[in-house]
């Protein structure tokens, strides 16, 4: 396992057989969970979780109708819908269904193969929580790409809830992320299990650590923004 600069983080990566190619010809896989190319082999599961909590600002009152722009209309609007998805850091976004979204991260490069994650992300908001699930992932890439997506499968599910307690409003997150590996290639197939889990949820847990609470710093600044644009609106 090998490790990936993407922005100002650091990612696992995986083993990739060498190979060599005269060309590179670019190819789609989809990576559904639960889709390993064999039933029977060894794999790593690998888990991160990071809860988090954040104070919400206090609204006054807005407009002459007493009306406040809780956190809760903002998740249900477009606006808040992005913020979610983080779309300022998408190469590209596509809705599929009214609350089902196609999202294409950036290229990184990976042993020196250009690939692009594409993630189609399900957003559902209601009055009392707003939950984030990740039903597939896939690479556009290479030959080889498609090969390692036979051996991966991933999951990540993003619940945001809110309450007051006292007079302050708060703001939680649960994220939960779930990696699946198949172990395939020496020396890792002459190595225990945990060889690849233990050094690879130290990883995980250090992106989403890493990750999480500037998501929610951003969510807020999002939600800030958009009570501010609706307030000049009624000026």
């Amino acid at each position: 396992m090998t490790v990936i600069r993407y922005g100002s983080c650091s990612i696992p990566s995986f083993q990739f057989q060498e190979c060599s190619f005269s060309r590179k010809r670019v190819g789609v896989v989809e990576v559904i969970k639960s889709n390993l190319s064999n039933s029977d082999a060894k794999r790593a599961n690998l888990s991160a979780r990071k809860k988090d909590r954040i104070k919400l600002p206090k609204l006054d009152s807005i407009g002459g109708d007493n009306k406040s722009l809780h956190i809760s209309e903002f998740l249900s609007h477009k606006s808040g819908v992005e913020a979610m998805l983080n779309k300022r850091a998408l190469q590209s976004f596509e809705s599929i269904d009214s609350n089902t979204y196609r999202c294409t991260l950036p290229q990184v490069q990976l042993l020196n193969f250009e690939v692009a994650p594409v993630l189609t992300l399900k957003v559902n908001p209601t009055s009392e929580d707003c939950t984030v699930e990740m039903l597939t992932c896939k690479f556009e890439g290479s030959d080889l790409v498609e090969q390692q997506n036979d051996h991966f499968s991933a999951s990540m599910v993003n619940r945001i809830t809110w309450e007051t307690v006292g007079s302050q409003p708060m703001l939680d997150v649960d994220v939960k992320l779930n990696i699946s590996l198949e172990i395939y290639t020496l020396p890792f197939t002459m190595l225990p299990t945990s060889a690849v889990e233990s050094p690879g949820n130290i990883m995980m847990q250090a992106l989403v650590d890493r990750l999480v609470p500037l998501l929610l710093q951003q969510l807020l600044q999002d939600y800030d923004n958009w009570v501010r644009q609706y307030q000049k609106s009624l000026l």
